[in-house]
């Protein structure tokens, strides 16, 4: 490695050295005053409306993004913006999360009276408990750090991730305190992958009705093939006079029966089919189904009803479409 890698290497290992140091730092923060900020937006009846100024807004913005991704209606606004104009956004019902490092920032303490003359709880993060905005609130977060990455101690970096792992924890204790679920976090992101994954059932993605695969018991192999081939799932349902499944024959099972030389007309596809096979409901999550395909290393399941009776069927090419695989 040439020197100037070498020194590459060095700085990015003491960054995060003195960014863990950070951490260690705001670890006697998790404190009585930190309680009274949870149940203060535990009880919140509005939303919790964070603000902040450069560094400390970005910051704000995600801790508000987190909290209304767990369970906690939340919103950013810039506090420049705010005395313009969108205190209109604030209600008699929110509680206000402010934020800056020296607790001193001109836009965040210039709305401190308006906050207070509506009534709200004022909860502050700063790096300074004396300063204006800490001792203006009613709940204050010391999240002071002794020292910043930068080399010249003018960028906020150390104290920015002691903020932003400040509002992580906020967040989480919250969540836990609500009962916040993982069908509840899919709710609030249903355009991803993760809300496919949490949200969507076998009942979505299955292939039912006239294009479910299914023969009688009584069927030959070469019927079972020709439904096999229609229907696309590589694979057909074997059922019983009651409808009840009785088991299943895939392309695999082909592949085996085709080296015992077996009569593909007379043979009926009730001797070399798959007995109790492995059968999932319509409610099943597609996430457990696709565990289950995996840990058993098949390519397609049944989905049955409480009856035993087949309803659909799908493969691993429909949760790929899907998007859950």
């Amino acid at each position: 490695m040439t020197e100037q890698a070498d020194e590459f290497i060095r700085q990015g290992l003491r960054v995060l050295d003195i960014e863990r140091e950070a951490i260690n730092d705001i670890t006697p923060s998790i404190d009585q005053n930190f309680v009274h900020a949870c149940q203060a937006m535990l009880g919140c009846k509005g939303r919790v409306v964070v603000t902040g100024m450069g560094k400390s807004g970005h910051i704000g913005s995600k801790i508000a993004a987190t909290l209304a991704s767990t369970g906690t209606p939340a919103f950013f606004v810039h506090p420049g913006e705010a005395s313009h104009g969108d205190l209109g956004m604030i209600t008699a019902q929110d509680v206000v999360l402010a934020m800056s490092n020296s607790g001193e920032t001109q836009e965040v303490v210039s709305i401190i009276p308006v906050i207070k003359r509506l009534g709200l709880t004022l909860i502050s993060m700063t790096g300074n408990p004396q300063s204006t905005l800490a001792r203006s609130s009613n709940v204050h977060i010391n999240v002071a750090v002794q020292n910043e990455a930068c080399p010249l101690g003018l960028a906020p970096t150390a104290s920015t991730t002691a903020a932003l792992v400040m509002g992580d924890a906020l967040a989480v204790a919250l969540l836990n305190a609500r009962g916040f679920t993982a069908d509840d976090f899919a709710l609030s992101h249903p355009g991803g992958s993760l809300g496919r994954r949490l949200l969507l059932r076998v009942s979505d993605l299955m292939h039912d009705g006239e294009r479910l695969p299914k023969v009688e018991q009584k069927a030959s192999i070469k019927d079972a093939l020709l439904e096999i081939s229609r229907k696309g799932l590589g694979m057909t349902s074997i059922v019983d006079e009651q409808d009840v499944l009785l088991g299943v024959f895939t392309d695999g099972d082909l592949r085996r029966i085709l080296d015992l030389q077996v009569d593909l007309h007379e043979t009926s596809i009730a001797s070399v089919m798959t007995a109790r096979c492995i059968t999932v409901t319509a409610d099943t999550l597609a996430a457990e189904a696709l565990k289950l395909m995996e840990d058993k290393k098949i390519n397609g399941l049944i989905v049955v009803n409480p009856q035993q009776c087949p309803i659909g069927a799908f493969n691993m090419h429909d949760l790929l479409r899907a998007g859950v695989l």
